[in-house]
């Protein structure tokens, strides 16, 4: 268990630049600077990446676990919630505004004290990928490359690459084009 001390140091050492990097207005004149700020706060970001922002994030760990790839583009108001598992965001993504990733779950299927166990999964989102507004990505997904989610959609399962889902939950709506 790391000390109190400890603790309080990485949450300064992430929060400063977190909330700095949220706090920069919408121009182009500070993307380049947002996303030096959450490189420092942790996060793993590709080059030509392009972040409106804010972001949420919860401190202590949970920047150390998202990784983003090349060519990304994250609108504005996404949230990662990534205490224990990673969020890995390929090459040339598209994500839409108000996206949830959401790496942590509870087991639904147990009684008392067992359903409150949390339950981790890592989220991939594979190269080419478009994410629509307001959508949320749960534990353990996996999103192929090219896919499309629809905005609002809930994905609660993996998604074959290149095929554009949508609904609560994702259901597939059709194959794309190759």
């Amino acid at each position: 268990m790391p000390s109190l001390l400890h603790t309080v140091t990485m949450q300064a050492r992430e929060s400063l630049p977190l909330s700095l990097a949220n706090s920069l207005p919408r121009l182009d004149l500070f993307n380049a600077l947002r996303c030096t700020l959450y490189r420092a706060a942790g996060m793993t970001i590709g080059e030509n990446c392009l972040i409106w922002g804010p972001l949420t994030i919860r401190p202590i760990g949970g920047c150390r676990n998202i990784l983003i790839g090349d060519n990304t583009f994250l609108n504005t108001e996404i949230r990662f919630g990534a205490p224990r598992a990673k969020i890995r965001i390929g090459n040339n993504v598209q994500i839409g505004p108000r996206v949830m990733f959401e790496t942590v779950n509870h087991n639904v299927d147990a009684s008392g004290s067992e359903r409150k166990k949390a339950r981790h999964g890592t989220i991939t989102v594979e190269e080419g990928v478009w994410i629509g507004a307001g959508a949320i990505i749960l534990p353990g997904v996996t999103i192929g490359h090219d896919a499309v989610i629809a905005a609002g959609a809930v994905v609660t399962r993996d998604v074959e690459p290149k095929t554009l889902v949508g609904g609560v939950p994702a259901k597939i709506i059709r194959r794309l084009a190759a």
